[in-house]
């Protein structure tokens, strides 16, 4: 239980701070006006916070606003939010619109929030636990939310960071494609977390790292140790956008059950730190039994985690080109017959799109085989296009039936999409 006064100080002290509201956060309209309680989450420092005063600064009620993730409230309870709204009304006269930061640190929020929502309060929340807000709020709050995935900065927003003004034209003029590959190269490796782009310092990215282990997981799943999960952490950031199963997961860790390693990968992903990919098979039964792909919440990030005798550009690529689907809000998988295709997106019951990730094509080898890949994809959904992502070339193949291969520099798929 909190009182009045220690709950003035910290709403007085947090209004204080004043942090400058960076690069503008995509979102739509639609989701801030909605009546439903909108739910912002995503991985530790990604931007959630700022996005949530972004949306706050352009709306006329701004005060009733606190962050959870204080130590001063440590203490808080479910029964102290009615105490939270006397104040507020006190302080600053009846309004309708809360912001409630990392809320989900607080047993019980749920019923707070679909309290507000039955009298017809507008609600922002954020949280950084994809199974804990997702558990709760199926409880209570069915059809009443609406939830934004935030992740690290997207190549648009990396590029607006670092000050760089940019036009459609530029994608292909000699010297603007020349900028784009190098802001593209520095951007597949430092990432897109944006303090740590603002400092540069891997000990920011480190500490993260251990701040997502130990308050994201080791304490809220009452692990005794956490020297297995990171043995984990560190195998898949070692082989991201490897294949893995949990049984070789195991066996190279040294855990004795593979039952424990699908709970620890499982843990990484509700922190939002991994992504886990599933093959496609019309049996759910055959993805289920089938290897899964692994990728990470950020490049800069898994760069500070695993391990390399290389520079991982191929890995990166592909990785990001995983991380922007999700900003993308696709539901995906990976497709493998003969061949495999990195990437196809479903809508509804249908494949619609087959995505192939590649460095380059120069080599024949290597265009052979990522042309098979993506054209089993094509054979298998019956698509009469795909796309082939490159860092830096462009070209439109045309098949012997007349189905187009498009190929385009990942720069160029962002920005084209976000212009």
């Amino acid at each position: 239980m909190v009182t009045k006064d220690l709950l003035r100080q910290v709403i007085y002290e947090q209004r204080e701070l004043n942090e400058p509201l960076g690069v503008k956060r995509k979102i739509y309209n639609e989701q801030i006006e909605a009546p439903e309680v909108l739910v912002i989450s995503g991985v530790r420092r990604c931007g959630k916070s700022v996005l949530m005063q972004q949306i706050k600064a352009g709306q006329i009620e701004q005060d009733y606003c606190l962050c959870f993730d204080d130590d001063r409230l440590l203490h808080f309870e479910v029964s102290d939010f009615q105490t939270m709204c006397d104040v507020f009304a006190e302080d600053f006269g009846i309004q309708k619109t809360f912001y409630l930061d990392e809320v989900q640190l607080i047993a019980g929020w749920e019923r707070f929030a679909d309290r507000l929502y039955n009298h017809h309060n507008k609600v922002f929340i954020t949280g950084s636990n994809a199974y804990l807000l997702s558990r709760e709020l199926g409880t209570l709050l069915t059809g009443r939310h609406l939830t934004q995935e935030l992740w690290p900065m997207s190549f648009v927003e990396f590029m607006e960071l670092k000050g760089e003004k940019w036009q459609k034209s530029d994608l292909y003029t000699t010297v603007g494609k020349a900028r784009f590959v190098n802001l593209q190269s520095a951007y597949l490796h430092e990432g897109g977390f944006p303090q740590y782009l603002q400092t540069r310092n891997p000990r920011y990215l480190k500490e993260l790292y251990n701040d997502i282990i130990y308050r994201d997981i080791v304490v809220r799943h009452k692990l005794s140790l956490d020297r297995q999960i990171r043995e984990v952490a560190y195998y898949l950031a070692s082989n991201f956008t490897h294949r893995f199963t949990y049984l070789s997961v195991a066996r190279v860790t040294g855990i004795k059950s593979s039952e424990t390693v699908q709970d620890y990968i499982r843990y990484l992903e509700e922190a939002y730190l991994v992504g886990v990919l599933t093959k496609y098979d019309y049996k759910v039964g055959e993805q289920l039994k089938s290897p899964k792909k692994i990728y990470f919440v950020d490049n800069g990030l898994v760069g500070q985690i695993g391990f390399s005798f290389s520079s991982n550009i191929g890995p990166k690529l592909e990785n990001a080109v995983y991380i922007e689907l999700r900003r993308r809000e696709q539901e995906i998988f990976y497709y493998q017959d003969k061949w495999e295709c990195d990437f196809v997106v479903r809508e509804n019951t249908d494949i619609v799109k087959a995505y192939q990730v590649s460095v380059s094509l120069a080599d024949s080898e290597t265009s052979q085989r990522e042309m098979k890949g993506l054209v089993s994809a094509m054979d298998a959904f019956g698509l009469i296009e795909g796309v082939i992502i490159t860092m830096d070339e462009s070209e439109e193949l045309k098949l012997h039936d007349g189905r187009i291969i498009h190929v385009i520099p990942f720069y160029k798929w962002v920005c084209e999409e976000n212009y």
